[in-house]
């Protein structure tokens, strides 16, 4: 059975088939390994028991695997396409790892802009472990000339964190392909629902679990996707090996929070729309970056290789003092770090997600210290700009 966007956020394909199959055999003979329960067991447990020596249940030590963790990496593998997924503790604890299947003296090719913990990790841990960086503005510039002998990879975010740049994945992937390199994309900001790298050539996805795919700020996760069999097999046994695979409890409540990411997907960026649009048109307004806007520089290529635009925006305002006061006033919205909740945050990029890139990078990057980054709910659009516009005229 083919399944739909929507429902792959609720069902395995594989537990449908499987259904049918169930459905000519008795009870007796091929009873439920869950007993019936709809929403999937929390198998809170360290370690399992074994018949006999020889002989496994498939599961030996949930720092291997747990049963509640494969159910999500099941789900996170489907909805991206890939042949395996890996449910690590964090976003950040995703990109070490994956950060280990290089070695000393190789090469990867960056994007200017991205998450400043991603920049932080290569810059401080990274390259402190012999691993080479060379950044460019991948949306633009061509990066034809930046390859060496050494290169390994190509690392981007599409769209950016925070500045909103469209890169166009497919021709990516084929200029990584002519390379004979690895195409890596961080697909945090628009989801497997809206978008699947995988399926436009890349060779890796990175997602932070704890923003859309778990979308209640109520708890931390990272996944990596592959789809290809040397790459899941080194990934599977760095998991093990290094020990940060996603706890049970946390499994389960990412879970639950795909079950309604394509309601609160489609709410969202329809709030995001109208709000973009309302920015436009504010006088302390200086520019909205949202690439669901028409004069988006990425707005083509997001038409072309995703189905939606998502409901992250960054908008720049006149002046420092004009965004201190807009995040000192706005009472719905809430000021605070990260994104992807049901609840519209507000951040300042300069401050939280980017204080500790180098100056020089951030004002390269035109993060000034009049930018914010809003990252939209699903309140009511309406309470949501009736808030911006009492923030934005308070003196």
């Amino acid at each position: 059975m083919t399944l739909s966007a929507e429902t792959k956020c609720i069902h395995l394909a594989e537990r449908i088939e499987r259904t049918a199959t169930d459905c000519c055999t008795t009870k007796e003979s091929n009873p439920s390994p869950h007993y019936g329960a709809v929403s999937f067991p929390i198998y809170q447990t360290a370690t399992y028991t074994h018949p006999e020596v020889g002989q496994s249940t498939g599961f030996d030590y949930s720092r291997l695997q747990n049963p509640t963790r494969a159910q999500v990496e099941k789900i996170v593998a489907q909805l991206e396409g890939g042949i395996d997924a890996f449910a690590l503790s964090s976003g950040m604890a995703a990109i070490t790892l994956l950060m280990e299947i290089f070695k000393p003296g190789d090469h990867l090719i960056i994007d200017n802009d991205l998450y400043g913990g991603s920049i932080r990790l290569f810059d401080a841990v990274s390259a402190k472990n012999g691993i080479r960086f060379t950044r460019a503005d991948i949306s633009t510039d061509s990066i034809e000339p930046l390859f060496t002998d050494s290169t390994r990879a190509v690392y981007v975010e599409t769209p950016t964190n925070p500045m909103m740049h469209v890169t166009d994945i497919a021709k990516l992937a084929s200029i990584c392909r002519a390379h004979g390199v690895i195409l890596i994309v961080d697909n945090t900001f628009l989801s497997p629902y809206f978008q699947n790298p995988l399926a436009l050539g890349a060779d890796i996805v990175i997602h932070s679990g704890t923003k859309f795919l778990g979308g209640h700020n109520d708890t931390l996760a990272g996944f990596l996707v592959t789809k290809s069999a040397d790459i899941q097999e080194q990934l599977r046994y760095l998991i093990k090996t290094t020990g940060a695979g996603l706890a049970p409890f946390d499994c389960w409540l990412i879970l639950r929070g795909i079950k309604t990411l394509a309601l609160r997907m489609e709410r969202s960026q329809e709030n995001a729309q109208k709000i973009a649009l309302w920015l436009k048109k504010h006088p302390l307004v200086k520019r909205v970056l949202y690439p669901g806007l028409p004069e988006h520089p990425g707005y083509r290529i997001m038409q072309k290789q995703a189905r939606g635009f998502g409901s992250m925006l960054t908008f720049e305002v006149k002046d420092s003092e004009t965004a201190k006061r807009i995040l000192k006033s706005v009472k719905l919205i809430q000021f605070a770090e990260s994104l992807g909740g049901v609840e519209t945050l507000i951040t300042y990029p300069i401050t939280q997600t980017h204080a500790e890139v180098p100056e020089s990078l951030r004002l390269k990057n035109g993060i000034t210290e009049s930018v914010l980054r809003l990252s939209v709910g699903i309140e009511n659009s309406d309470d949501l700009i009736a808030d911006l516009a009492q923030a934005f005229s308070q003196e």
